[in-house]
């Protein structure tokens, strides 16, 4: 059976945990949850952090966003979901979202979809690029910019399908 925490256990640990990372309200009390500390002790610990600036909801939506976009080449709706799950509130998922440099943003879907591409095995032109749309929603793109994206690296790869629907690029 784990040893209890106590209350200033948990402020510490937590502390300490919210000082190494970016934590959000949620994360924070399910970690003293499953510490077993009580709503009352839980809520006081989760003020104080607030407080003295551990917990900063704007800023954690901020990092996340900009990390899951860089590192993990999600798109926005992926992210604006991530993050409503964890209870951030919208004018922050909003604010986040915004700071994504269109630019790159466009630029990031090209690439993953390009790579996507090259591994993508279709009888004929619709297939592919059902495949490739379907990829870049699940990645979390929207499906006006994925559809663009699909046709703008389709002219540029110059692909086509011969009469064994193979297909080749030039």
């Amino acid at each position: 059976m784990p040893k209890e925490i106590t209350y200033k256990e948990a402020l510490s640990k937590l502390a300490i945990l919210c000082s190494r990372s970016e934590q959000c309200i949620q994360a924070c009390k399910e970690k003293l949850s499953k510490w077993a500390i009580n709503d009352t002790d839980a809520n006081k610990i989760i003020d104080y952090l607030i407080q003295e600036k551990y917990i900063d909801e704007k800023r954690y939506a901020l990092f996340f966003a900009k990390d899951k976009h860089q590192l993990s080449h999600w798109g926005k709706n992926k992210i604006s979901h991530a993050l409503q799950i964890k209870n951030i509130p919208s004018q922050y998922i909003e604010t986040a979202l915004a700071e994504i440099n269109d630019n790159n943003y466009s630029s990031q879907l090209k690439s993953i979809l390009t790579n996507k591409l090259k591994s993508i095995k279709a009888k004929n032109t619709y297939e592919m690029k059902a495949k490739l749309f379907r990829f870049g929603v699940g990645r979390g793109f929207e499906s006006n910019l994925v559809l663009k994206t699909i046709d703008t690296i389709l002219k540029k790869e110059n692909i086509k399908f011969t009469d064994n629907d193979e297909i080749y690029i030039d």
